[in-house]
């Protein structure tokens, strides 16, 4: 490396270490936002948090860090296999906020955060009407950044989706929901039919929060959550934050009647969790651990969730720790009635205690009102009466209260684009688990509680270049195959097929 590229390499990363040390103090300040400070008191520490966000970015619009990032860009072939990777990652992020202002990323973030304060109150109240103006104003700004990009897409959603899954277009969306529609809705309607009765009625127990506390420790232990690098609390709306490379934090919700709300909720969570804490730490050293997309991210969180947490494997493996834990719930219930309990199918209203073979029409949902509200501009006091009507088409229900229907996610009040990389992460880890598949009987590591062995094939497999790769180049590295949504719609027609007696 020559004497002018070590230098711009230099000017780039020390003022990135001070930027960092903006967001990072930004992400404890979202984290205790959305934990426990006091109602009153979010909107005044989101204004705080919007200043250090912009002297961040005030950092990263210098004339100087511009130039230098710029040099890299242009020179990329002489650097490491790390810094090319952030040179890149650079210029892309240049080429999506070279017109935006250090004065409009601050105005940006103001709204997005009464946007969420306002959410927060809106769900309180079941009261669309207290959301409608500051989600109004979060499509305009999403609409202003998008014009004020150099970079041409085919659609203004297509936009949207690269800053969540890069490379994601509408029309691979549509192609794949279509192919999902196709595939799914006619074997609901078999289910819907079958005469197998599935007992759940120890599932609505009442469950002190004490115990569940206990219960979640348990599995983040058990899935080998690092607690000396990471914590838990609750919160509304459950999250992961990748605060740092040593402060990786999860949250959860308690609800007494729904003791497996926070199980799943917790292996969701840990499973982001994990995908952080096994980065590689010199991905922290070169500044491109947030590299990884969401689609990835989302096929880890819910591999863990359900792949492993649904499995007769697991609920086998973690049957007598429930008897422990909740005696007065498992007394009169078995391993077998408690696995066919958190696989039923029962199309319901909300999204993150959705079974996992209708989840998939909970993202179809949000996406078909997310192409509505960015690309045809329909009007947002309409979308409480279009969210039930779509929940009414797929799954033949329909929310009685705001809560329950538009309201129940926080996502729309940080923007659009995010919802479609839940389902891409559930077809990207079909596709790894059938590669993990060709060396390890899966269920008997389960069973056997061997979840350091998963946990190191993941690390060699999925984490270690999630970073370095794009999304589609990632998941072609890990399986030597394209993307294709098969894997996951073969995986649900056999795994339902069979608790349901289908042919």
């Amino acid at each position: 490396m020559d004497k002018e590229l070590k230098k711009n390499l230099a000017l780039v990363t020390d003022t990135l270490k001070e930027a960092n040390l903006y967001y990072h103090a930004c992400h404890v300040l979202g984290y205790d936002q959305q934990t426990i400070a006091p109602k009153k008191a979010r909107e005044a520490q989101g204004e705080t948090s919007a200043f250090l966000g912009n002297k961040g970015f005030q950092l990263v619009k210098s004339k100087k860090f511009i130039k230098a990032a710029e040099y890299l860009y242009e020179n990329r072939a002489d650097l490491g296999k790390y810094d090319s990777v952030l040179a890149k990652s650079l210029h892309r992020e240049y080429q999506r906020v070279k017109r935006i202002t250090p004065k409009m990323q601050h105005e940006f973030s103001l709204i997005y955060n009464k946007a969420f304060v306002d959410w927060l109150n809106a769900k309180e109240a079941s009261d669309f009407s207290i959301f409608e103006k500051s989600l109004g104003k979060v499509r305009e700004i999403e609409l202003k950044q998008i014009a004020l990009e150099k970079v041409h897409r085919n659609t203004t959603y297509d936009a949207l989706l690269d800053h969540y899954e890069r490379g994601m277009t509408e029309n691979i969306l549509d192609e794949t929901f279509g192919t999902c529609k196709e595939r799914l809705l006619p074997l609901l309607e078999k289910i819907k039919k079958s005469k197998k009765q599935i007992r759940r009625d120890f599932m609505s127990r009442t469950v002190p929060e004490e115990a569940q506390r206990r219960m979640a420790k348990y599995l983040l232990n058990l899935i080998c959550f690092d607690f000396e690098r990471g914590a838990i609390t609750t919160t509304e709306h459950p999250f992961m934050d990748d605060i740092a490379v040593d402060d990786i934090r999860v949250t959860t919700h308690y609800y007494e009647d729904n003791f497996a709300s926070s199980m799943f909720s917790v292996l969701h969570e840990g499973g982001h969790a994990l995908f952080g804490q096994n980065t590689p730490r010199v991905h922290y050293k070169h500044f491109i651990e947030g590299e990884k997309t969401l689609g990835m991210h989302e096929s880890v969180s819910r591999f863990y969730e359900n792949r492993i947490g649904r499995s007769k494997a697991f609920i086998d493996l973690v049957y007598d720790k429930c008897k422990e834990i909740f005696p007065e719930v498992f007394a009169d219930a078995s391993a077998e009635e408690f696995y066919e309990a958190v696989n039923v199918v029962n199309p319901s209203l909300i999204r993150i205690e959705a079974d996992e073979f209708t989840y998939t029409f909970h993202i179809i949902i949000r996406y078909e009102l997310e192409k509505m509200i960015i690309n045809e501009g329909v009007k947002i006091s309409d979308l409480p009466r279009l969210w039930a009507d779509k929940y009414e088409e797929y799954l033949g229900v329909r929310p009685d209260s705001d809560k329950t229907g538009v309201l129940q996610d926080v996502h729309w009040s940080g923007g659009f684009g995010y919802f479609p990389t839940y389902a891409l992460g559930n077809m990207y880890n079909a596709m790894y688990i059938n590669k993990m598949k060709e060396k390890y009987d899966i269920n008997k590591l389960i069973s056997g509680g061997n979840f350091d062995i998963i946990s190191d094939w993941m690390t060699k497999h999925v984490y270690k270049k999630a970073d370095r790769l794009e999304p589609q180049e990632w998941i072609r590295d890990i399986t030597g195959r394209a993307f294709t949504p098969k894997d996951y719609l073969d995986y649900l027609e056999e795994k339902f097929g069979a608790i349901y007696g289908l042919s």
